[in-house]
């Protein structure tokens, strides 16, 4: 089989043509890797366009797997489980960027996959995601890679301290990081995160943060959501707003533009998210790349005429992309599982019944069996006809739940 697609084939309401198999005659089936929520709610918009879905993870009770049509339960390196995804599947997505990228490519040989592997390993990599945002033009924070106890000594340029020492790879919601003031602080976190390849990132004066999402298309087609201007908290997203006036329009117009360029600069297909600083002297940088749907881009679901995984959708099945659309202004509240808890550290059930009370709430919860604190549960849209209507309302959503809102 052939890792090519022809976007009329995978029309919603079409049927598989595999008569080899049980398949034949079945609606298509879009597969995906990975079964968190954001493969929930990529299973949630192909079923709405029509089609089957199948994914593949390992745990039993995965979000995502438990509302697909079908679950392959094995490891993201299990070629029997990675045949049969590609066997049942007119074509593969991600749903996380720590997804192997060998078996991305090995699914490659039979089925159309995006994002590509090549895209993947680049954001599975800190050191070539910052190589990557330099071959495009786009700046970065100043930073060096640190491989071997001779960088610590000789190599380090002294005006990269005070720092962040980032692993490489597998870091993600603030794991990884280690804040450094001095060489003798550089030393003892590089010991503690076990001397594996880290990138040691500048410390640089920070207003605010924000992030970009782009779809784009195997036909070059690239459409984007608005800029979304995001809140951190211990190194999860807290709080993203989305509304005229948020952010200075040069600023958002910026960072689009910067955001198309890294997608165009990997040949990337699918939905991507970019993550950017911005400076105390109005300037502005990347942060990091994230080859998925993003956490900040779950407004999309409620206040846009398409969301994030409605564009991910037609990226994986070839099919027309057209410029989404807000209708409301929004902001996203992250509910993670620590609202499950009382300040004795009781578990509780929030009080839905008095959040739903508000106007213009959406709560999303990802199905997930146990609350663990800093655990992403779920999300609440809020949404409305005015900015102070969102704002307000956000503010008694989050009094209610026992979260700091802005």
């Amino acid at each position: 089989m052939s890792g090519t697609v022809s976007p009329m084939s995978l029309l919603p309401g079409g049927v598989a043509t595999d008569t080899s198999s049980n398949l034949a005659n079945e609606p298509l089936t879009l597969g995906v890797m990975g079964g968190g929520q954001l493969g929930r709610m990529f299973v949630h918009a192909a079923q709405a366009m029509g089609y089957f879905t199948a994914v593949l993870d390992p745990d039993a009770n995965s979000p995502a797997g438990r509302v697909s049509h079908r679950h392959i339960q094995t490891d993201y390196t299990d070629s029997a489980g990675l045949q049969q995804l590609a066997q049942c599947s007119a074509a593969i997505t991600t749903e996380f960027e720590n997804v192997p990228a060998p078996a991305l490519r090995e699914l490659a040989q039979f089925k159309p996959v995006s994002p590509g592997a090549d895209a993947v390993a680049i954001a599975q990599d800190r050191a070539a995601e910052k190589a990557h945002f330099d071959k495009c033009g786009v700046p970065c924070a100043p930073y060096a890679v640190i491989e071997t106890p001779a960088q610590l000594d000789t190599a380090l340029p002294a005006n990269l301290l005070p720092g962040i020492l980032k692993t490489t790879r597998m870091g993600y919601d603030g794991k990884g990081q280690v804040r450094v003031k001095d060489a003798e602080a550089l030393r003892a976190a590089w010991q503690d995160l076990k001397q594996v390849p880290c990138v040691l990132e500048k410390m640089l004066p920070l207003t605010l943060e924000c992030s970009v999402i782009v779809a784009r298309g195997r036909d070059g087609q690239m459409v984007n959501f608005p800029v979304q201007r995001n809140l951190h908290r211990d190194g999860i997203l807290a709080v993203t707003e989305v509304y005229e006036g948020h952010l200075p329009s040069d600023l958002q117009a910026q960072a689009v533009a910067a955001a198309r360029a890294i997608a165009v600069g990997v040949n990337y297909v699918g939905v991507l998210c970019v993550e950017f600083f911005v400076l105390q002297d109005g300037s502005m940088v990347v942060n990091e790349m994230a080859p998925r749907p993003h956490n900040s881009g779950h407004y999309t679901l409620d206040a846009c005429d398409q969301s994030q995984f409605d564009l991910q959708v037609r990226t994986l099945a070839g099919l027309p992309l057209t410029q989404p659309r807000q209708h409301s202004p929004a902001i996203m509240l992250n509910l993670l599982g620590d609202v499950w808890f009382n300040d004795q550290g009781v578990m509780r059930l929030p009080d839905w019944a008095a959040v739903l009370a508000l106007p213009g709430t959406h709560l999303h919860l990802y199905g997930k069996t146990e609350a663990r604190k800093a655990r992403k549960m779920g999300h609440l849209n809020i949404t409305g006809t005015t900015v102070a209507e969102v704002k307000k309302t956000a503010l008694q959503a989050a009094a209610i739940l026992g979260i700091e809102a802005f």
